[in-house]
């Protein structure tokens, strides 16, 4: 696919904003944090003295120290951004405003690879990350970017998404998230030899900070991983790539609220990263994370002489993915496409569809469970191993609200 010179110019702003982002998260919380100390002091004498006594000030100034912890660990992550092929000056935090746009993919000869140790490649499709792409959007004078709420909600969800996939806490969401969906994958290769499974490749789009690709290609499996945010996949290059000690990180990825704590530990406490060595999948081990949108990417029609993923897939794996479709029958058109005869495809999650009442004027087809169901039997899937999994999603397991989905999951094969 190719593109303007314009849009290359605003996805390359958008990235330098997403780094602007990660730079500018400690002032950002510590002046959070900060109100609430001068909401305290607005207070009668007698109430600030009460709270004092319960250690409220001593709350903030831990709070404080918290936060800066956060900033040093966020900092690292972008210490070197022109990994992405990107190369970024001192102008980096005058970048220009951009929309909130994730990245577009490209085709695959436009990827540079990226490979960590062992050489497992961190793959990124975006042209906004190709040594090819202009320098023009970053090469000019900018004025100063300044990070919104809706940015640092993302940054903040990031840090989140750090315990779900790669500490001992997310273990309990990992099991129930994506162990049914391991298991699924070997019962259907079941007949296969585990040392002849690198010979079969699983997708799985969506794959966020990595952990679930991850531990398919633990599994022998060559895998691919497909994300869209810049936010995902800067932390996920760190964490793939950039670290070689178990408990190297510690995070505090719940300071931010307050709210529903039963207790200062329920905010406050740290969380270390990761619990695994994402080093130590084997040399041969086929795995790679592929930047960019998953339409664009895998969706070039068996038609396009250049299109690469027609029926070269024998497993897709989507979790907590198939309702961030703007069309959801592309979505399933394109696993149907892309998938072997008789290759598979496990689903888990929820119908929480991201563009419902979208103000962007972006299309939103919104299906209920039956209807998504049915479009998949329509579209040529069999769906079978039904259920409904309840899980949670970057869940503070101390605090005192948390929701719970009722999750969708099936196997379905690609009827020959």
């Amino acid at each position: 696919m190719t593109y303007t010179n314009t849009e290359i110019d605003e996805e390359q702003a958008h990235f330098a904003n997403v780094i602007t982002t990660f730079q500018n998260y400690g002032p950002y919380a510590l002046a959070a944090n900060n109100r609430r100390r001068k909401d305290l002091f607005t207070l009668p004498k007698a109430d600030q003295d009460l709270l004092s006594s319960l250690g409220y000030k001593e709350k903030l100034d831990k709070a404080d120290a918290a936060i800066l912890e956060n900033a040093e660990f966020l900092k690292q992550i972008v210490a070197n951004p022109e990994i992405f092929g990107i190369g970024l000056d001192s102008e980096l935090d005058e970048s220009e405003e951009h929309g909130g746009q994730e990245p577009r993919g490209s085709s695959p000869e436009d990827r540079p690879t990226h490979g960590h140790s062992h050489t497992h490649s961190h793959d990124h499709g975006s042209h906004s990350h190709s040594p090819s792409a202009p320098a023009s959007a970053l090469g000019r004078k900018r004025r100063r970017y300044k990070p919104t709420e809706f940015d640092m909600d993302k940054l903040r969800s990031t840090l989140k998404q750090l315990v779900r996939d790669w500490s001992e806490e997310g273990a309990d969401e990992r099991a129930l998230a994506y162990e049914p969906m391991k298991a699924a994958l070997i019962e259907h290769f079941s007949d296969i030899p585990a040392g002849e499974r690198r010979n079969f490749r699983v997708l799985v789009p969506g794959a966020g900070l990595g952990r679930l690709a991850y531990d398919v290609a633990k599994l022998g499996f060559a895998c691919q991983g497909n994300e869209f945010s810049h936010y995902m996949l800067l932390a996920s290059f760190f964490m793939l790539n950039k670290t070689d000690e178990i408990h190297q990180h510690t995070i505090y990825p719940y300071v931010h609220s307050f709210s529903n704590c039963p207790d200062k530990e329920a905010s406050l406490r740290p969380i270390r990263i990761p619990d695994v060595l994402p080093s130590d999948l084997p040399p041969d081990s086929g795995f790679s994370y592929v930047a960019g949108d998953f339409e664009e990417i895998y969706g070039a029609t068996e038609l396009d002489p250049s299109e690469p993923h027609h029926g070269q897939w024998d497993a897709v794996l989507t979790c907590f993915f198939i309702d961030t479709a703007k069309n959801i029958v592309n979505y399933l058109r394109i696993i149907h496409r892309i998938l072997a005869p008789g290759g598979v495809w496990i689903n888990l999650g929820p119908l929480l569809w991201h563009w419902e009442n979208n103000n962007t004027n972006d299309p939103s087809v919104e299906l209920d469970l039956e209807e998504v169901k049915t479009l998949a039997g329509a579209i040529g899937f069999d769906i079978s191993n039904e259920r409904t999994i309840d899980t949670t999603y970057t869940n503070n397991a101390r605090a005192m609200l948390g929701y719970t989905y009722h999750a969708a999951f099936w196997t379905a094969t690609k009827r020959i």
